[in-house]
């Protein structure tokens, strides 16, 4: 009303080009508000703590720090990844510190030349292994389906230990192990093949 009075200026003009200006401002400002509420939700919940592993709609990687705009994580491969505060609580967040145990579940495929007895000694060999194997629990393997290239054998067990490299290593010592088995009863692991007609049995006559 003063500057109305005293300087004449149209004070519904200015109210309304200020309201005008306050939305555009509102807007602009959205996603870093969003973000800045994301951050609060993330210090007052503690999903995870600098160090932590997560797995974030698919990236994963180590908490390295977390802003007030974003969070950086280091990825396995020593990549930066940074993710909005608001894509940290909006998305799907597996914090995978707080697991106790990794799981690891995989099929290998025997040729169908392997004998059943050679079969059942592989699975049993396997599972002997990994029920004496101190880095895993709840170890088994199971002679799963007939594939159309192979006898898949399913394995499945927990890794104790956390630690990524620690992780990777015993992955690889079982892999390698596997190889063994598999060598030892004289089989071999399939890929696709396809038999010409030359080499189907003779139909005798």
């Amino acid at each position: 009303m003063l500057l109305g009075f005293v300087f004449e200026i149209n004070v519904l003009t200015l109210i309304t080009g200020l309201g005008i200006g306050g939305i555009a401002i509102a807007l602009a400002a959205k996603e870093s508000l969003e973000n800045l509420i994301g951050s609060f939700t993330i210090f007052l919940d503690k999903p995870f703590t600098v160090g932590d592993v997560v797995k974030v709609d698919g990236i994963e990687g180590t908490i390295e720090k977390v802003g007030f705009r974003s969070t950086w994580l280091i990825s396995p491969d020593k990549t930066t990844i940074v993710i909005p505060n608001r894509a940290m609580i909006d998305g799907v967040l597996e914090n995978v510190t707080l697991r106790n145990y990794r799981r690891v579940n995989f099929q290998i495929g025997l040729t169908y030349e392997t004998k059943s007895e050679d079969v059942k000694k592989i699975v049993t060999a396997i599972n002997e292994y990994l029920k004496g194997n101190r880095n895993t629990k709840d170890g088994y393997a199971t002679f799963d389906n007939f594939g159309d290239f192979a006898l898949h054998v399913q394995v499945v067990y927990l890794v104790i230990n956390m630690e990524h490299s620690q992780y990777v290593k015993v992955k690889e010592e079982i892999n390698f192990k596997l190889i063994e088995i598999v060598e030892t009863y004289k089989s071999e692991f399939a890929y696709p093949t396809q038999r010409s007609v030359t080499d189907a049995p003779a139909i005798e006559k």
